[in-house]
């Protein structure tokens, strides 16, 4: 199979570009940027070739295309990637309009093609062992979540909004909105939320408190922010409570490491040991593309997930609560 990479704007190109060179039966085929230093450096490290013009990247033989451009530019290339009947795993969050995304998704489907987006967390494996649990009855009925996703601000685009269409709410809500959808099986029906910059001096979120609640009554908070100091141990967490009648558990999906100590300004590191989630993202879409088979994370998990960090920002604005 020969899959394409376009942009390497967001930093999940490098490691979605390295799982596929783990994979036996996939080539890269070909890398499509117009930042030319970006595109011929990542070129060069994964040893293909690099495209300055999307038309002509797009008429290579390949099956599939990975797009991780800024938020902004998710629609453009998915809808002409889609024109040229590619496979499509798109990075997160899947636009940054509503709109955006239902053209995006009915393009895809018009043209008979694959919409899978990018939410590796859902392959993490104490994720996935919540998931046999939450499955299997043995928490009982879900009461509440408690989520978290905290990291450090990634400066560049991500704070310009013209490209990134907000920031750590956007940024880091739509995984965890996602996982408790999956977890649930219902919809969000309600956002409230505080939303500002309180660790930058930038025009753009750094953080937010989210207070959701589902069609069944579940409710959840979700803290999400780039609060993480450039000397942290680690990039920062991704964390879920899932309170049951049965049980109550805790996870956290980067618990698997090794404290590191050492000289320097950062002197303690985590060192992460756990699976690779991309590696399971990657592989899963390969697999979706083989198989031909329905997406494990589909546009319109892509659509709801940003649904929710949307609101937030419209709750945030009005100081009301936004219902869904």
């Amino acid at each position: 199979m020969k899959i394409g990479v376009m942009s390497f704007a967001h930093m999940h190109a490098y490691s979605y570009a390295s799982a596929l060179s783990q994979l036996p039966n996939v080539e890269l085929a070909g890398i499509f940027d117009e930042d030319v230093k970006r595109g011929e450096e990542a070129a060069a490290a994964f040893k293909t070739s690099h495209y300055r013009d999307q038309q002509i990247f797009l008429e290579i033989d390949m099956d599939a295309v990975i797009v991780c451009s800024e938020n902004a530019r998710h629609k453009e290339m998915v809808i002409e990637a889609a024109r040229a009947k590619k496979h499509i795993l798109c990075e997160k969050p899947i636009a940054t309009s509503i709109q955006d995304a239902e053209e995006m998704i009915k393009t895809c489907q018009d043209n008979g093609v694959i919409l899978q987006i990018a939410f590796p967390v859902r392959f993490s494996n104490p994720i996935q062992q919540l998931k046999q649990l939450v499955d299997s009855g043995e928490l009982g009925e879900i009461v509440a979540f408690r989520t978290t996703n905290r990291g450090q601000n990634p400066g560049g685009w991500f704070i310009d909004p013209r490209l990134s269409g907000g920031g750590a709410v956007l940024d880091h809500t739509v995984h965890m909105v996602d996982i408790m959808r999956w977890l649930l099986g219902k919809e969000v029906k309600s956002v409230h939320a505080l939303v500002d910059s309180f660790f930058h001096n930038v025009d753009i979120d750094d953080a937010g408190i989210l207070t959701l609640e589902f069609e069944n009554g579940v409710i959840a908070s979700h803290d999400a922010s780039w609060s993480r100091f450039a000397e942290y141990p680690t990039w920062g967490d991704v964390t879920i409570e899932v309170i049951g009648t049965k049980q109550t558990v805790r996870v956290d999906a980067f618990k698997e490491h090794l404290r590191k100590s050492s000289s320097g300004s950062k002197s303690l590191t985590h060192v992460f040991y756990g699976n690779d989630m991309d590696m399971g993202l990657i592989r899963d879409f390969v697999e979706c593309v083989e198989q031909k088979r329905q997406p494990s994370i589909t546009g319109k998990d892509g659509l709801k997930a940003l649904e929710v960090a949307l609101a937030a920002y419209q709750s945030s604005e009005s100081k009301q609560t936004i219902y869904l």
